[in-house]
């Protein structure tokens, strides 16, 4: 009897990706990285601009009405602060969480000292909780996320002035 050849199965369940999607629209998220082995897929929402409507053929669509533009005012901008900090970004999608229960003291807070290999967060994605690690040394000037806040993949979390 011939072997029957087996159909590759997906690497993603079609049920786990509506899911994905759904979260995506309730936590506006505009994009989510999913790597299962040597698979890699990234979902990706569009912008929700409203496309205008073209005209009908041999008819001219009538100019939008344009409103005056605002009168000018010359200010001279403010420079961007000078800062020699460094800037921790979320290595992924996820809620970030400042502590490892609600009960528990935050891993960093501004003027904590550093080391590379120091939990400085934990991210939760799936209901998954992956610890964060510092990537450097040096101490916490600024926390730039909240407790329970959407993170997304590259966010800057935290400003860090380097040892």
């Amino acid at each position: 009897m011939p072997e029957k050849p087996t159909e590759p199965t997906p690497p993603f369940d079609v049920h786990v990706i509506h899911q994905l999607v759904r979260l995506m629209k309730r936590y506006d998220l505009m994009a989510i990285d999913l790597v299962e082995g040597p698979t890699k897929i990234r979902l990706r929402r569009r912008n929700e601009t409203p496309v205008p409507a073209a005209a009908a053929p041999g008819l001219y669509a009538a100019p939008p009405p344009t409103a005056p533009p605002p009168p000018r005012i010359e200010s001279t901008p403010a420079a961007p602060p000078v800062s020699d900090d460094a800037v921790i970004k979320s290595p992924m999608v996820g809620t970030y969480y400042a502590s490892s229960s609600p009960d528990a003291p935050p891993f960093v807070t501004v003027g904590t000292n550093i080391r590379p290999d120091s939990t400085v967060c934990v991210i939760e994605a799936m209901k998954v909780f992956t610890d964060i690690p510092a990537g450097l040394s040096g101490k916490v000037t600024e926390v730039l996320v909240k407790n329970g806040q959407s993170v997304e993949f590259g966010q800057p979390m935290f400003r860090v002035q380097p040892a």
